[in-house]
């Protein structure tokens, strides 16, 4: 059994929570942007260009696994799904920047795009077709991994698949999905994706400024996610998908839609995730089917379970973390990477399996239950 923390004064929604929220805010929307543009070069704290897109890289994987978090924490719907949304969304993205090209791709062509070209594609395929428009790009970031989302999860849903079973069906979805991508002919660059992006809404995407845009994008998605999923945990729909999440069949006997909920936050997530995937590209710098690898959404299980299922700042937490960690250990020693990241999916299996925040929580409550000591001369 899962006990929840529930500090002693305080509701979800305190002037205690906005405030450690606005503070974190303040952190990565004022403080790390005044240090990159108004630090010299040469001062100690100084904050390079080129790291300001590493950190928005690490914040949409941040929001990526808080969309995790959202249904497997809460409804306990381990998806292995996460990485195909991701990049869904991000080949999305990747359209638009592809069309903003025009005349300055290498072959010269105001219409398709070079990987087109070099197969010798005649005319633009239909599915690309508006692509060329910011807005219909947006839409289709939330769409694509949204209807994806929905009617795989009713079709699983609705067949009342669970547990290991959805774990299984979600990654074989992401191993198709990875392998259609890989043809040449399904109009999305094979194994080679799309890269040597130009411009986006105008902006040159390799001048510091628009980085630094983007990076700000970034940070203002994570803090609408966050308070997004936030919302819907602490609403009675949150209580009906911890209800399920422990007892399913409970719960559907007193005659709540298990379906709808499940169905709900499930594309919730998804849309969560191809957010993260749109805002991921342009920092990048490409997209292909790598992104649809299966190991790419056990690894976002690893950095929920790291940070804390079930927090959904906790998924925050082991996103920033575990990449962080992992920029460090492929440049310094990159053949014990995935010794790591192996050890620490058994560590938080068998030694803290609440996690890091859930850790720091538990913690708290215990010492808030704690008995005050009593002086010897009161004792009876």
């Amino acid at each position: 059994m899962v006990l929840a923390y529930h500090p002693v004064g305080r509701t979800l929604w305190s002037p205690g929570f906005w405030a450690a929220f606005l503070g974190c805010g303040l952190l990565l929307a004022a403080a790390i942007p005044a240090i990159n543009l108004w630090m010299p070069p040469n001062s100690a704290v100084a904050l390079p260009d080129y790291v300001i897109p590493l950190l928005g890289k690490y914040l949409c994987y941040a929001l990526l696994a808080l969309s995790l978090d959202l249904i497997w924490g809460y409804a306990g719907i381990l998806s292995l799904g996460q990485g195909a949304f991701f990049a869904l969304g991000g080949y999305c993205m990747g359209m638009y920047l592809m069309r903003q090209i025009g005349t300055r791709g290498v072959y010269g062509n105001p219409l398709l795009p070079d990987f087109m070209v070099f197969l010798t594609w005649q005319k633009l395929p239909w599915f690309w077709w508006g692509f060329d428009h910011f807005a219909w790009a947006a839409a289709m970031v939330i769409l694509v991994p949204g209807l994806l989302a929905l009617v795989f999860g009713w079709l699983a849903f609705r067949s009342r698949v669970t547990g290991v079973y959805l774990s299984i069906i979600t990654q074989a979805m992401t191993y198709a999905l990875m392998l259609a991508f890989f043809r040449n002919d399904m109009g999305f660059g094979g194994n080679n994706g799309m890269t040597d992006y130009k411009d986006i809404l105008g902006w040159d995407v390799h001048q510091p400024v628009t980085r630094l845009s983007l990076y700000l994008a970034a940070v203002a998605a994570l803090g609408l996610g966050y308070l997004l999923c936030r919302y819907i945990t602490s609403s009675k729909l949150g209580r009906v998908l911890l209800a399920l999440r422990d007892a399913e069949s409970r719960v559907r006997f007193l005659g709540y839609s298990v379906t709808n909920a499940k169905l709900f936050v499930f594309t919730v997530s998804a849309v969560l995730a191809g957010v993260a995937g749109a805002l991921y590209v342009p920092q990048v710098g490409i997209i292909n089917p790598s992104e649809f690898s299966p190991g790419n959404s056990i690894e976002i299980a690893i950095w929920v379970s790291v940070g804390g299922r079930g927090t959904l700042s906790g998924a925050i937490v082991g996103a920033l973390l575990v990449n962080a960690a992992k920029t460090w250990l492929t440049g310094a020693a990159p053949e014990t990477w995935l010794f790591v990241l192996g050890a620490m999916f058994v560590a938080t299996t068998l030694v803290f399996p609440r996690g890091i925040v859930g850790l720091l929580r538990q913690a708290r409550w215990t010492r808030l239950r704690a008995p005050a000591p009593v002086a010897a001369g009161e004792q009876a």
